[in-house]
């Protein structure tokens, strides 16, 4: 299948050959659906889970959950707020519903009834979903490029990104053990495995520093902490020592490792991210920063502010800003 995508002025159109659905390079190391067997793994000791889904269980890897627990899955049909509505009823009834869907249909057709029955009555519900940022290569439909503003924005709403299949195996339990709504972004199917590498221990409101360096602070969440690691290793290559501050938390965001990381001197503080320029974890950091009088010299890596393009995801990446290449690139610009 062809998917052409429009030039910009002075740039040549592009045109791809397939919608690409993985975000895994090709021989990147993968496991498969880690949700879903995280989820199992919990549920065997937590006879209060159960799982919801609207005709997404495949594809959000709750089938897996299904498969196991039968009579705790939930599939509710293509009706969003039926599903959020249902499960804020369940968590009222001391279940601990983990509701999936894609991030967009959370984010925009369920948001009122999210906001309203579950943020409000501050009940114990752990929204997954999938898709999030540019993940999809089939447009603004599926395109969650908003999500993090909006769940940012609701009070009682915990938020996080994660950035790989290990640190998802760790936020599972981890937000169980929490009391209160949770909006866990979702990634899917072979989902790559970068954090073995630096003995990662993901903790609930907590950022880490995985890789140290002099010249640049890259601050990141989610698939762009794969990216920056990625682009750290590609410009040291070129003599730029750069540092990596893995944000998974982005509400409630933890101050004091930002402002120690950026306070230090000397360093271009980066925020990259999966989601648009506006209200992401860039503003959250940038607010941060100005609040506290810490005026280190800022970029945002992001995606823009407009309805994305369709397409397969390496030349979305490429053409956004998002992928290695471009993030490396970006850099050494700056640095110039």
């Amino acid at each position: 299948m062809k998917s052409a995508i429009s030039a910009t002025p002075g740039k040549p159109r592009l045109t791809t050959s397939a919608m690409i659905a993985s975000i895994a390079a090709e021989g990147q190391k993968t496991k498969p659906a880690p949700f879903g067997h995280a989820l199992v793994e919990l549920a065997r000791s937590r006879l209060e889970v159960v799982g919801l889904t609207a005709d997404l269980g495949k594809y959000t890897d709750l089938h897996i959950f299904a498969r196991e627990f039968p009579d705790r899955y939930y599939q509710m049909g293509m009706a969003e707020q039926l599903l959020y509505g249902a499960a804020s009823g369940m968590a009222a009834e001391g279940f601990m519903p983990f509701a999936t869907t894609y991030a967009v249909f959370a984010s925009r057709r369920a948001y009122d009834f999210i906001h309203q029955t579950i943020a409000e009555e501050d009940r114990n519900v752990k929204i997954v979903c999938a898709l999030p940022g540019l993940t999809s290569g089939y447009g603004p439909s599926h395109q969650a490029a908003e999500d993090l503003a909006l769940f940012r924005a609701m009070p009682n709403m915990t938020v996080i990104d994660p950035c790989d299949a290990l640190e998802i195996e760790q936020i599972v339990p981890a937000i169980a053990a929490h009391h209160g709504p949770v909006y866990m972004r979702l990634l899917r199917g072979q989902v790559p495995l970068v954090l073995d590498e630096y003995n990662y221990q993901f903790k609930l409101g907590k950022a880490s520093l995985i890789r140290d360096g002099r010249e640049v602070l890259i601050i990141s969440s989610g698939i762009m902490t794969m990216r920056a690691l990625e682009a750290a290793k590609e410009l040291a290559g070129d003599g730029v020592d750069a540092a990596v501050l893995h944000v998974p938390t982005i509400k409630p965001l933890d101050h004091e490792a930002i402002l120690r990381e950026a306070g230090k001197p000397g360093r271009l503080v980066v925020v990259a991210e999966n989601h648009t320029i506006i209200g992401g974890l860039g503003e959250a950091v940038a607010a941060l920063l100005m609040r506290s009088g810490v005026h280190p010299a800022f970029r945002q890596i992001a995606l823009p502010d407009e309805f994305l393009a369709a397409g397969a995801l390496p030349t979305l990446h490429d053409r956004y800003g998002i992928s290695t290449a471009e993030v490396a690139r970006q850099i050494k610009w700056w640095l110039r």
